[in-house]
């Protein structure tokens, strides 16, 4: 009996190390992390251009919308939150989006299993928003 139980633990072992060794092969995807600063304020305190944005941007990389964006404003109550939140699910993953009208800033991430060219998708946000500076890191998980 004592034997069985090692055998199993071997085999849970090789098991594990076995996916680790696929994981450090395969990448799961990409993630885009954007920081804007000096948005246009009238952009992003509009809930059709942020829309606009979602939509044009799932066109521009390539990635297939899965149902309607939300967006909504909320904390009303408190000017250091309050502003515009996005989700767009895509089929391969979300772009979310947060927009601060006190400070005049954007926090936008784009997460795909599906590989996009983050320089189009950072010079492409950087331009609608009319931010005066970004801050972009790329995560490749």
């Amino acid at each position: 009996m004592k034997d069985g139980v090692k055998v199993k633990k071997r085999m849970r072992f090789s098991l594990t190390m076995k996916n680790k060794k696929l994981e450090m092969k395969k990448n799961y995807g990409k993630e885009l992390i954007l920081d804007l600063f000096g948005c246009d304020p009238k952009i992003i305190r509009s809930k059709k251009k942020i829309l606009e944005y979602s939509d044009w941007l799932c066109n521009l990389i390539k990635v297939k919308k899965y149902g309607k964006p939300i967006c909504e404003r909320f904390a009303l109550h408190n000017p250091v939150a309050t502003g515009y939140s996005l989700v767009q699910l895509i089929e391969t993953s979300s772009i979310t989006a947060h927009f601060s009208e006190l400070w005049n800033r954007a926090f936008i991430n784009i997460f795909s299993c599906k590989l996009f060219n983050h320089k189009i998708a950072t010079d492409f946000t950087r331009k609608f928003f009319k931010a005066r500076k970004i801050k972009d890191r790329v995560l490749i998980r």
